[in-house]
């Protein structure tokens, strides 16, 4: 997990996190609006190679969710409610060998912690 305090690309952000998994990475980001208060911006960014006759390309594919503080707790408990769900009641485990794993779109593995 890397850990940035600031982005040059983004000056509005005070603090990150982000995670990778496979062919994603996942952005937890602290940012600070115009009246100066904080909020949670969570952002997925998906790899994509676009094959073409001439060239393939790779882009990247971004979705943003955005959580204020006034939703933090309520979010944060529904979170840990399913993720415990999940814990509970996942009986089917499969593991696929390293270099399979980037072919399975629908296999993520998150944790995150608070």
């Amino acid at each position: 997990m890397e850990n940035k305090k600031s982005n040059i690309q983004d000056p509005d952000i005070v603090f990150s996190k982000s995670v990778s998994s496979g062919k994603r990475i996942y952005y937890l980001d602290v940012k600070k609006n115009w009246q100066g208060k904080l909020f949670l911006t969570i952002t997925e960014s998906k790899k994509i190679l676009i094959k073409d006759a001439s060239q393939p390309t790779v882009h990247f594919e971004k979705y943003k969710i955005f959580i204020f503080k006034e939703d933090l707790d309520n979010f944060l408990s529904a979170l840990n409610e399913t993720i415990s769900y999940i814990k509970d009641n996942d009986t089917i485990d499969i593991s696929y060998p390293p270099d399979d794993k980037e072919n399975f779109d629908d296999s993520i593995h998150l944790k995150i912690d608070f």
